[in-house]
């Protein structure tokens, strides 16, 4: 019997040095405390086409993050009690509520009416016009951005502030030659955004809209001709065509919301007829 331990006792030891012997092979890159980073570990970090100083850049900062969060790791484990570092019932709360997010997403997916009509939209526009207030300027305007000396200046000029219809031929012209042009009478756009195209001066931008129908404007390189067909100034009613993305998903945000209660309340109903919980 006692040969018997001997025999196992040897075939132990020779099991945990092959695990050790196995283990230290492995090149060790990096250790804080009791932790290691194996060479292994670092496989993937190093994006394709990366050249040589980048990818030693890259390791060197993974390397370096890794020893910051092992020290801190290390502090919180010698300072937080058995208790503090139990985390149990919050890995099983995330886990249920990943559960129960993938199923309700599954279930969406399946069932949800997408389709929401241009009356729908109308009619949620016309019930909930006080929610729908301007938080910026908007406008509705054509531009056209030239190189300086365009020979084409003119005649692009008198046609964008031209009344009569030659929408037509303004798109051919600008589609050959403009620098950038934007053509669409229908849509609203954030004034602050065309701010940013066209090098436009103002300090009090409702004043300059109110004042302003077409511009000729000039820097070093560019002619920018603008004609404001529109606007409308911030925290006055947000017109529907400018909202209706939004009211959209607002439609379909509330069906999602009816969906899931109801699956709620019908799985709660099944499970009260075959008396599946109990509260004692």
């Amino acid at each position: 019997m006692k040969a018997f331990h001997k025999i196992f006792f040897f075939f132990m030891l020779i099991g945990i040095f092959a695990s050790c012997s196995s283990k230290n092979k492995e090149e060790i890159v990096a250790k804080a405390f009791d932790y290691y980073l194996y060479k292994s570990e670092l496989k993937g970090i190093i994006p394709k086409g990366s050249t040589k100083n980048d990818s030693i850049a890259i390791t060197k900062n993974f390397i370096n993050n890794w020893i910051h969060q092992k020290i801190i790791l290390h502090k919180a484990e010698k300072n937080l009690t058995e208790e503090q570092k139990d985390f149990t019932a919050q890995i099983e709360n995330y886990r249920n509520s990943l559960l129960v997010y993938s199923y309700e997403s599954k279930l969406i997916m399946q069932l949800l009416d997408t389709a929401v009509t241009n009356a729908q939209i109308q009619e949620y526009y016309e019930k909930n016009t006080d929610n729908f207030l301007l938080k910026d300027n908007i406008i509705k305007v054509n531009y056209v951005k030239l190189t300086k000396n365009s020979a084409i200046k003119e005649k692009v000029k008198s046609m964008l502030f031209s009344e009569k219809d030659n929408k037509n031929q303004l798109l051919d012209i600008c589609s050959k030659q403009a620098v950038n042009f934007f053509l669409e009478d229908n849509e609203w756009l954030l004034f602050n955004d065309l701010l940013k195209e066209i090098p436009i001066e103002t300090y009090n931008q409702e004043s300059f809209l109110k004042s302003n129908r077409t511009l000729e404007i000039k820097d070093d390189n560019y002619i920018y001709l603008i004609n404001i067909k529109d606007f409308k100034i911030k925290e006055s009613t947000s017109p529907l065509s400018f909202e209706k993305d939004n009211i959209r998903n607002i439609i379909l945000n509330k069906r999602k919301l009816l969906l899931i209660n109801k699956m709620h309340d019908e799985l709660f109903d099944e499970a009260v007829k075959s008396n599946e919980f109990k509260i004692y």
